[in-house]
């Protein structure tokens, strides 16, 4: 850089002596030496006009403006006959960058990375920027643990006053932590400590992880997490003292050291509460995690500062200020805490402002709000209609920020940025099982009809036995209270025929029934519904005895009107990808008097999403259902609950689980002899499944991987549940792709017997609008 100043002052002293040194009246601008650059771009940096006065001051000024441009690498100025001929040389542009060697990363983002650094093509070269530029790529492969490379850079004069530059990569081996040892720790060993840090010696997944590489920014991560570790653990005094990060001669391992001073173990001695603190002191103190007596532990110090911040927050005081004051006693070990509270103004929430939703109506939002315009700010109302926002299922983020209005001290405004996700799909899906060959099946639905919250589906399932077309509405705020209502239509058909295997029979179905919800709670929903339908049986010679029995006594027709009643309650954090929270629902049908029928059935379904790390999320599964006749009569075989498929029990067939009807089976050549699934009055289904994201694409809330554990069947009576039940382990995918969800699975039954009939791929995808 100094050598390019020097450059241009002599340049300029150049210049300045190669026009005539009295001053002149312009009276035309001419540029000579311009190949690439147009005539007017100079004009228009040049600060001289024709008729304006040139002086050695304006002279100086001009070429210096030149030069900024970085277009020029020489400038010089004359005077023939008052007319100012401006000569230039320009600075060669860049043609074309080539990449030799580059595997860690890809040509695109090294070229990124460069565009960031001044070097791309059609730009102006300059030996600075490329020396920069160079300096950049190498910073980016140190990053990575490549401190043996070796970049080689050369620019090629090209016709047209261009060049072309060429970058020779030797990446060199990967730098790996040999090993990370500490100084000074006697409470706590070696390998416990290295347990906890994220940097680590080379394993099996560090070739997926990358934690074997050296970084800057995950070493500080790390020692604010060991720093942690001792202090939720009553180590008031711990410090780290200094790390020593060296690397061997070779380049190839690195050895990191952290010499730390853990001092003694300090236990809480008293709690004491100060200043101004608007709700009950009892209440305060409730709120306090620390007890008199316990081990310190800094992560309950921090929860109880937030646990009292919202509290505040939730009367209107939304910028209280807590903090925790300790009063050490270093002889015995104790630390006394005083939380002094300092509630500032009550504020009122001025407006909500919304953004990002281009299809979804403002209504359809703000009538999941808790907090209302107008209201004191209550933190708990804020953070609970962000996750109601987030349940709907329309957004794939939703930010909520709270501003001070300016030039208010007790006003905010609640600023929510929604981004918007697909919420229509057409969806197919397939599965093979070894009996039934290729399961086909279908939808179209909308959740966000006409961006009004409204949804609307239509659905089409056809497999070898089993064809469902339905048509289902829904409006979830019919009123301004939240009472939802809905229309269905349906059409089912189990039909055996197509295999020829097992008994045949018949089922048609066709209803249409309506539903009321009305919440009751926060979470909570009571939904009725009242249905009618008309169910055609249809009965073969090679029929099972039991429909025979059915038809004979109820006729090949049935009138059925099915009432409904049920509870759910949904307390997830999010309802595309939930990390924790709960879902319970309790779902009670029953013919109503009128209809050829008389029974009821039970099923409750719960789901519990707990976070076990920041990282893996476990879901736990259960479902029970019951079912039976009453005034003497028996539950409708086409009432049934079954079980076994991708939504129960993966790796065995649809409804495949459960009795089998002795009368409707086949010994078919190439398969063992297999008998019919009828379905039974009792399901229990039970899921446990690890669910976690790539670990290099934490962040992103469209793919997920899980493992899993099924369990399920259906039985009559309980003495029949162990031989019955059936249990498979696998894995599973979800990607929320730009073409649509795919769900995918691969599952081992682990039980199975050789009349059991086996799905252990599945895989269902559909395409968003």
């Amino acid at each position: 850089m100094k050598f390019q100043c020097f450059v241009a002052l002599i340049s300029l002293f150049y210049a300045y002596s190669s026009w005539a040194s009295d001053s002149f009246i312009v009276e035309d601008i001419r540029v000579e030496g311009i190949q690439r650059t147009e005539a007017g771009t100079v004009f228009s940096y040049l600060p001289i006009k024709v008729g304006e006065v040139l002086d050695a001051d304006k002279a100086t000024k001009a070429i210096k403006a030149l030069y900024a441009t970085g277009f020029f690498k020489d400038v010089k100025l004359k005077n023939e006959n008052n007319i100012l001929i401006v000569e230039v040389i320009e600075r060669p542009a860049i043609a074309q960058i080539s990449i030799n060697g580059a595997k860690e990363f890809e040509k695109d983002k090294l070229l990124e990375g460069l565009k960031q650094a001044g070097i791309s093509e059609s730009r102006i070269f300059s030996r600075s920027l490329l020396e920069r530029a160079e300096l950049e790529l190498k910073r980016q492969y140190i990053s990575r643990g490549k401190y043996a490379v070796k970049i080689t850079t050369t620019s090629t004069p090209l016709e047209r006053n261009r060049v072309g530059i060429n970058f020779d990569i030797h990446e060199g081996r990967t730098a790996r932590i040999k090993r990370i040892s500490f100084v000074g720790n006697d409470k706590f060993p070696d390998k416990e400590l290295r347990s906890i840090l994220v940097l680590r010696r080379p394993d099996l997944l560090s070739w997926f992880t990358k934690n074997d590489q050296y970084s800057k920014q995950k070493l500080s991560a790390d020692l604010e997490t060991l720093r942690s570790y001792y202090l939720d653990r009553g180590y008031l005094e711990f410090n780290i003292e200094s790390t020593q990060v060296s690397i061997t001669p070779d380049l190839r391992d690195i050895y990191i050291t952290i010499n730390v001073t853990e001092g003694d173990q300090y236990t809480i001695s008293d709690i004491k509460v100060a200043g101004e603190t608007i709700a009950p002191e009892e209440e305060i103190h409730k709120l306090i995690l620390l007890k008199t007596g316990d081990v310190f532990v800094r992560e309950k110090l921090t929860e109880s500062i937030k646990l009292i911040t919202d509290r505040l927050g939730d009367d209107g005081y939304a910028f209280a200020n807590v903090n925790a004051s300790p009063t050490i006693d270093y002889e015995n070990r104790q630390a006394a805490f005083t939380f002094f509270i300092d509630p500032g103004r009550r504020v009122y929430v001025r407006r909500i402002d919304i953004e990002g939703n281009d299809r979804t109506r403002d209504e359809v939002i703000r009538r999941e709000f808790r907090q209302m315009e107008g209201a004191w700010h209550s933190t708990s109302k804020i953070n609970n209609s962000k996750v109601r926002i987030d349940r709907l299922g329309f957004f794939n983020s939703v930010n909520v920020e709270t501003p001070a209005v300016p030039n208010k001290t007790d006003q905010v405004d609640i600023k929510v940025r929604v981004e918007e996700r697909p919420t229509g799909s057409i969806m197919f899906g397939a599965g093979y099982s070894d009996r039934q060959g290729i399961i086909l099946n279908a939808s179209i639905s909308q959740n966000n009809i006409f961006g009004t919250g409204n949804f609307f589906s239509l659905d089409a399932n056809r497999g070898a036995i089993n064809e469902t077309y339905s048509a289902s509405f829904t409006n979830p705020y019919a009123t301004v209270d939240g009472i939802s209502f809905g229309l269905d239509a349906y059409k089912r058909v189990l039909d055996t025929r197509a295999l020829t295997q097992f008994g045949s029979f018949k089922t048609d179905t066709v209803g249409a029934g309506f539903r009321l919800g009305i919440p009751i709670a926060e979470n909570d929903i009571v939904s009725f519904g009242l249905a009618a339908e008309n169910t055609s049986i249809g009965i073969f010679s090679g029929s099972p005895q039991r429909y025979k029995d059915f038809v004979t006594e109820f006729g090949e027709t049935t009138n059925n009107f099915p009432a409904t009643v049920s509870w759910a309650r949904d307390r997830r954090d999010s309802a595309i990808w939930p990390t924790s929270g709960t879902t319970h629902r309790l779902f009670g049908e029953v013919s109503v008097p009128g209809g050829d029928l008389n029974y009821y059935k039970l099923s409750y379904h719960q789901k519990w999403y707990y976070p076990i790390t920041d990282f893996f999320t476990l879901l736990v599964n259960t479902e029970f259902g019951y079912g039976d006749g009453y005034k003497g009569k028996t539950l409708p075989f086409f009432k049934n609950f079954f079980a076994g498929g991708n939504n129960s029990v993966r790796g065995y067939d649809l409804n495949s689980l459960g009795p089998r009807d002795p009368s409707g089976f086949a010994n078919i050549s190439g398969f063992n002899q297999r008998l019919l699934a009828i379905g039974a009055s009792k399901r229990v289904v039970g899921n446990i499944e690890l669910m976690f994201p790539v670990p290099f694409l934490r962040d992103d809330r469209s793919l997920r991987f899980s493992v899993f554990f099924d369990g399920g069947t259906t039985f009559n009576q309980f003495s029949q549940l162990n031989n019955f039940m059936r249990y498979s382990t696998g894995i599973a995918l979800t990607w929320i792709s730009p073409m649509g969800p795919l769900k995918v699975s691969v599952a081992e039954p682990l039980n199975d017997v050789p009349s059991d009939n086996l799905q252990r791929f599945q895989f269902m995808f559909g395409q968003q609008f």
